[in-house]
């Protein structure tokens, strides 16, 4: 009898997430069973493409990339016993053998032994069986061929020891076909990808598939030593937790191919000293998957000729208005109860609209002229909801955004018709008098919400917000309620100040009917009765005459009553258009900003933001049901949706707190236990772990002039005492210098006053000043010029505070000036009894928190900040470096991120005399549209970077998320904090969370005040292959180290740090800004930042970078 020939070739590799298409394998074969050609890689099965399976290990290298998700099938051979069995896209996939045997899935002579798959989608949990004469033990293993490999029943992979059939030999392929998938007698599962046979026997075999995906590398990879991975701590595999191997992703060969985020190890973590029943403002939302919106673009043209060869611009309030008087002209053909509008040139429709080019008729107003508009409708897409019924499913996996966009401007349609829009939130056009913030402002209850896809399916998260707005009134009613003392009959000594308080702001006219809005530009130099323009004849007959304002507005609308005072100028551009005060009203809605709020207002304004647990509970559930809020009127509804009303109920697990290391009054270390309400602890009795010694430090006191002047004699021994108290020597400062508030506030005379002062202590004693105490009598801008001028000019460690706090003296206040200034010189305050969790090795371990600093709202020129910080100590990971640097306008991507991490691992590796190992990257400030930039771009030019100088550390990508809508609340009383807040360490990682990656929610602090906000951390990427437990203790142990507090805080310090220096250099760009260089600096330094106000000096890296003596010690804290 001949012998088999070799195996049909693979299926086709799935390109890679899916996202190009896999090649077709190719079978050689002579004998009875000859292989057949694979499918193409796409046709795999879609439950299985939630895991990223990856039959390759390689210890201590990088992840390859696989075409792991889209394996295809095998087609059957030519033979008579070929079968067909499927591919999961592992390099390569299961091949028909001869008569598959009585026991086996698929097994066969001379050939596989078999293996069955689960119905469930993460992975397979029927153990194999050999096939008939497969060997009766093998997990695959048969006569001459495969060694077999076996697996744990699970949800995340291969475990079990592997099995060799006969002659297969303990996972050791046969004498004439492939190597097994496994090393010997290890636990640890198959390491080795499968590589081209021999032959197969007698016959011939192509070997592994073919992908048009990102390609293995051509090197072959040892086998690991059983010593490799030692079983007193398993590595993990990012998406195979009980694999028990380290897999590291290389970077992919092909350039089309897309890193997407890592999915969920495990079921969610089980780690708790207690649970609690939560509620969650998550409130499902049901759709019919075989509904499609109609996705429309519109186009609004006035039919009038261009002037000056550009078409008229039509603002967006007035595009709603046309495109209203369009559909209410044509309701049958355009009904507006089925359609949603973004406001721009989108329209999204339950039923199918007509397309192409109409014409509408608008005024503007009643009075004026209409006027002829092309409006022309174009269909872009069908969004057929069923894509997105299998994302959630799991069945797809990038996520449909342009589905979910359409379905949140639904969602948002019904508010947008009856309320105020501000930005993304929404607010009621009425006005509580209780809500009044005095001077014409007025305090508004509003909502925001966005949509959601998470594990229990759609959901709408709606979460309450508070804005100040100015009143609706006249605009003379306004600046009486708003200038103090304000007169009409002085106006004149009121004009700066009525110009300031309304330029800008929009009004409607009364005294024609009319819709529109116009923007107060300023007001008329002239007051009314002086003011004269050239008027037209209306029928074009007689040439232009000279008008006065005053007749004209008596002969047309109405007598002006107040003649003595400017008129508003309503104008665009070299248009003028004049009207009289006493016939303009403010458009309601206009956001009062909150930093201009007097004291009490802002107050006021404060505490309405910071409502109880309960309170925002009911705010919530109240806006949910509002007939004007989201799933109000019958918008939804028309779109085949529903909201339902009751919020979300989830299990979520409170972690327990680490054990802290301080030191005890003989300097010894002791372990302490937190509260275990507030997780706080004190400092009675108890000093930091390491204490620095003080002795070249000086005061620079501005307050000496003022009333609130600094008694230094009182307030240099109280914090002596203080610090001695804490295991911080301080010893008496050099000296006590007098200064000005004047010269604090000017950027030169500030410079000078530094350098002398420096000099005057390098003079003092030998080496350079440890730190200045900077006492003012009061805050002032002119903080950023010293935080400026210190940092990046003259290289002291600075510490301000204020002398009134200064005076009093308070030990609570004491001991926090005294936890900053050892933190900045270089001190550890509290550290961990335990090294952090998953770390116990003795491999060194970097944490890098990045964030972005963007300019305010109304800027559009300002650089944005980028700044990166890194621990540089190793275990005790708190003590931190810093590099900032600024970039584009509004450019979230760190442009610099890969330069700023190699110069902190170089850091890292001059301090300790090793390079990290293990580095992990917290991402904050970046939102899910952002996801595949922060992989796709900022990591992979890490890796680039890092490959570049043959380094290859373990990475950990995870994004912290702050600014999202989603809180938590306490179903029982007995479930959280004596407050009615979620218990610090409350996680949640189930239902609420993404359908399959890997994310959760940690609320690692006590909530004092109003309603503790959790953080979001999504994990992007992952080397180490953390499960939930692991990562979740490691975060929420770490948010325990956070140098200048006693308590746990809200967001993990190295997110923390970077957000502090991210401000940091957005004070350093204000004062380059707003000032001009030291004479200190350099020439070129200094004419380009006293040049202007231009853009050059602020994108500048010389003006950021941080003075050599400052660069590695946390100066930010």
């Amino acid at each position: 009898m001949e012998r088999s020939g070799g195996v049909g070739g693979g299926a086709g590799g799935g390109g890679y997430r899916g996202r190009v298409g896999g090649g077709n394998g190719k079978g050689i074969g002579r004998g009875r069973d000859g292989g057949g050609g694979g499918n193409d890689g796409s046709q795999s099965q879609p439950h299985l493409q939630r895991q990223q399976h990856s039959r390759q290990q390689y210890p201590r290298q990088r992840q390859r990339w696989m075409p792991a998700n889209q394996g295809g099938t095998i087609q059957s051979g030519q033979g008579e016993h070929s079968q067909s069995g499927y591919g999961r896209g592992w390099g390569e996939p299961p091949r028909g053998g001869y008569s598959g045997g009585s026991g086996g899935a698929i097994g066969g002579l001379d050939d596989h032994g078999g293996f069955n798959q689960s119905s469930r989608s993460s992975s397979w949990v029927e153990r194999p069986r050999s096939g008939y004469s497969g060997g009766s033990h093998g997990g695959i293993g048969g006569l001459d061929d495969h060694g077999g490999f076996s697996h744990n029943i699970g949800n995340s992979g291969w475990a079990e020891l592997p099995r060799g059939g006969n002659s297969g030999g303990n996972g050791i392929g046969g004498p004439d076909d492939h190597a097994g998938f496994s090393r010997n007698s290890g636990n640890s599962g198959w390491v080795e990808p499968p590589r081209r046979g021999h032959g197969g026997g007698r016959g011939s075999g192509s070997g592994p598939s073919k992908c048009k995906g990102p390609t293995f590398p051509t090197t072959t990879p040892t086998v690991p030593r059983k010593s490799d991975y030692p079983e007193s701590k398993p590595l993990r595999s990012p998406n195979l937790q009980s694999q028990g191997i380290s897999e590291k992703l290389a970077l992919p060969s092909d350039t089309t191919s897309k890193i997407v985020p890592v999915k969920r190890p495990d079921k969610g973590g089980k780690l708790a000293i207690r649970t609690a029943t939560l509620q969650v403002n998550h409130f499902p939302v049901s759709f019919d998957p075989e509904s499609i919106i109609m996705h429309y673009d519109i186009d609004v043209r006035p039919d009038v000729p261009p002037k000056h060869g550009r078409p008229a611009r039509i603002t967006k309030s007035n595009l709603t208005l046309i495109r209203n008087k369009f559909f209410t002209d044509n309701p049958s053909q355009f009904p507006l109860s089925m359609t949603a509008y973004d406001g721009e040139k989108n329209i999204f429709s339950a039923v199918r609209l007509p397309t192409g080019k109409f014409k509408v008729e608008f005024s503007e107003a009643e009075d004026m002229k209409e006027c002829t508009y092309t409006f022309t409708i174009k269909l872009v897409n069908e969004l057929k909801l069923s894509k997105l019924k299998d994302y959630l499913c799991g069945k797809l996996l990038s996520i449909p955004r342009d589905i979910l966009q359409g379905m949140d401007v639904v969602m948002k349609e019904n508010p947008t018709r009856n309320m105020i829009s501000v930005g993304r939130t929404f607010h009621s056009f009425e006005s509580c008098e209780a809500d009044d913030l005095g001077f014409g402002i007025t305090a508004s209850r509003g909502f925001q919400h966005s949509l959601k896809p998470t594990f229990q399916g759609l959901a709408m998260c709606l979460d309450y917000s508070v804005l100040a707005f100015r009143k609706r009134l006249p605009v003379i009613d306004f600046l009486y309620q708003h200038i103090p003392g304000f007169e009409l009959r002085d106006f004149r000594s009121f004009r700066r100040d009525a110009e300031n308080a309304l330029k800008g702001l929009k009004v409607t006219v009364t005294h024609r009917i009319t819709k529109q809005k116009y923007m107060i530009a300023g007001l008329t130099k002239d007051n009314s009765r002086h003011i004269t323009f050239l008027a037209e004849d209306p029928d074009g007959k007689a040439p232009q005459r000279q008008v006065s304002l005053v007749e004209y507005f008596r002969r047309k609308y109405c007598d002006i009553q107040y003649k003595d005072i400017p008129c508003l100028d309503l104008g665009k551009s070299n248009r003028k258009n004049y009207v009289p005060m006493e016939f303009c009203v403010l458009v309601e809605g206009q956001v009062y900003p909150k930093e201009h709020l007097d004291r009490k207002a802002a107050m006021f304004l404060k505490n309405m933001s910071l409502a109880t647990p309960s309170d925002r509970q009911r705010i919530i559930g109240r806006m949910v049901s509002a007939g004007e809020g989201p799933s109000g009127g019958n918008i939804i509804q028309n779109f085949g949706m529903n909201v339902d009303k009751n919020m979300t109920l989830v299990e979520g697990r409170v972690i327990g707190p680490p054990e802290l290391k301080l030191s005890a009054s003989n300097g010894r270390v002791m372990k302490i236990s937190v509260d275990k309400e507030k997780c706080h602890w004190n400092l009675v009795g108890r000093g930091v772990v390491e204490g620095k010694t003080i002795e070249r430090w000086a005061i620079l006191d501005f307050s000496s002039s003022d009333r609130d002047r600094l008694r230094p004699e009182q307030f240099i021994s109280k914090l002596r005492a203080r610090c001695e108290n804490l295991g911080i020597s301080m010893k008496e400062p050099l000296f006590c210098q007098s200064a000005t508030m004047h010269k604090f506030s000017n950027v030169d005379m500030l410079h000078d006053l530094l350098e002398a002062v420096n000099d005057r202590a390098n003079k003092t004693c030998r080496g350079q000043l440890q730190i200045l105490l900077c006492v003012m009598s009061r805050k002032d801008p002119g903080y950023k010029y010293l935080k400026w001028i210190s940092e990046t000019r003259v290289g002291v460690v600075t510490q301000c505070c204020l002398s009134i706090l200064a005076n009093k003296g308070n030990d609570q206040y004491l001991a926090n000036l005294a936890l900053k200034i050892n933190a900045k010189l270089g001190g550890s305050n509290v550290e961990l009894i335990d090294r952090l969790p998953y770390f116990e090795g003795g491999d060194h371990v970097m944490f890098i928190g990045a964030d972005v600093n963007h300019p305010g709202a109304r800027n559009t020129t300002s650089p944005s900040i980028a700044a990166v910080v890194a621990t540089v100590n190793w275990p005790a990971a708190n003590r931190y470096a810093a590099r900032v640097r600024p970039q584009d306008h509004r450019k979230e991507k760190i442009v610099n991120f890969a330069v700023m991490c190699l110069e902190l691992v170089e850091t890292y590796a001059r301090l300790n005399k090793v390079k990290p190992a293990n580095i992990v990257i917290f991402r904050d400030g970046v939102s899910e549209g952002q996801f595949d930039m922060v992989l796709n771009e900022e990591l992979i030019d890490l890796k680039k970077l890092f490959q570049s100088i043959n380094y290859n550390p373990t990475i950990t990508l995870i994004v912290a998320q702050k600014r999202h809508q989603t809180r938590l609340f306490t179903r029982n009383r007995g479930d959280g904090s004596s407050n009615g807040n979620v218990s610090p360490g409350t996680v949640v990682d189930t239902k609420i969370v993404h359908p399959f990656e890997f994310d959760f929610y940690l609320c690692s602090h006590y909530g004092s005040l109003g309603t503790s906000k959790p953080t979001h951390y999504h994990v992007l990427w992952d080397e180490h292959g953390f499960s939930s437990d692991q990562l979740q203790k490691l975060i929420y142990n770490m948010c325990y180290t956070f140098a200048r507090c006693t308590k746990p805080v809200s967001l993990i310090p190295p997110v923390y740090y970077a957000d502090l220096v991210a401000y940091r250099g957005r004070l350093y760009y204000e004062a380059v800004m707003e000032g001009h260089s030291p004479a200190s600096a350099t020439s070129s330094s200094s004419s380009l930042a006293s040049s202007s106000l231009s853009s050059a000096p602020s994108f500048d890296d010389r003006f950021y970078k941080l003075h050599a003596d400052l660069e590695n010690i946390m100066f930010f804290v």
